[in-house]
């Protein structure tokens, strides 16, 4: 009963790869510019860096939506294994409309901070915050937030 899984967060295939292919075009036409019509060697060099910083991160987000996540009732954790927060950790839950959040997602407050991670596109750790969503379904990131709600509402 404890490890049984109440809500699930995907990447759909299409949104997936909407987003690595918009980093993969942007990524591709900086390094051609630089290529194509070199400005001055340090502006080339920048751009360079700009375009590998934009395929770097197409990867980082090829990788990251590959994976889940899972809300259970004692912890919210990616497929991977990792640990996102334990329930017991979790303070606060924001979702509103003016709040530091991923695009689609919400945004936990837990009483410890953490590493920083960050998996784009799907969730990030930065000190005691934890955003979910990005490249994510509204209606799951939603449906994820209300359980999460209940939970910490039983909870207390």
């Amino acid at each position: 009963m404890e490890d049984d899984i109440l809500a699930t967060v995907r990447v759909s295939a299409l949104r997936r790869w909407l987003g690595i292919g918009v980093l993969l075009i942007f990524g591709g036409m900086v390094i051609y510019v630089a290529l194509a019509t070199p400005p001055e060697p340090q502006w080339q060099v920048f751009l360079l860096l700009i375009g590998a910083g934009a395929l770097w991160l197409a990867d980082r987000m090829r990788r990251a939506t590959e994976h889940r996540l899972e809300l259970t009732r004692t912890e919210l954790r990616s497929s991977d294994g990792t640990r996102l927060a334990a329930i017991d950790e979790i303070e606060t839950l924001d979702r509103g409309t003016f709040a530091f959040k991923p695009s689609n997602g919400f945004v936990i407050r837990t009483r410890a901070a953490g590493p920083r991670t960050w998996r784009p596109g799907l969730w990030w750790r930065l000190g005691r915050r934890v955003g979910v969503g990005g490249v994510t379904a509204a209606s799951q990131t939603k449906a994820m937030s209300e359980i999460l709600s209940a939970v910490l509402a039983e909870r207390a």
